[in-house]
């Protein structure tokens, strides 16, 4: 099934790159993953605590793309991009847990 919708969304990509990219923002891994913890059988409160690390990831998904375009735009390196898009990613989310945890106390 996985292996279906990115073979989809790489080849609309290739024709039109601007609706594969929304394609491909889709929730589409967030929403399954929903389905199947209530079809196992887990508490409201485990998919409910779920969604929320799926929304706190969110900030730091949008930066690392933001990154990525940008260092592909100025003709980084695919790698290089990506490398420095995820470095990014891995920053943000140390310094939100660390704003999430000031906030908290």
């Amino acid at each position: 099934m996985s292996a279906l919708i990115i073979a989809g969304v790489t080849e609309m990509a290739k024709r039109v790159p601007t609706y594969g990219g929304i394609v491909a923002a889709l929730p589409i891994v967030s929403l399954l993953s929903i389905i199947w913890l209530s079809v196992q059988g887990e508490k409201k409160e485990v998919v409910s605590q779920f969604t929320l690390g799926v929304l706190y990831g969110l900030p730091g998904t949008i930066l690392l793309l933001a990154v990525v375009y940008i260092c592909l735009k100025n003709s980084l390196h695919l790698f290089m991009s990506l490398s420095i898009g995820v470095m990014c990613w891995g920053l943000f989310l140390g310094l939100q847990k660390i704003v999430v945890k000031l906030i908290n106390t």
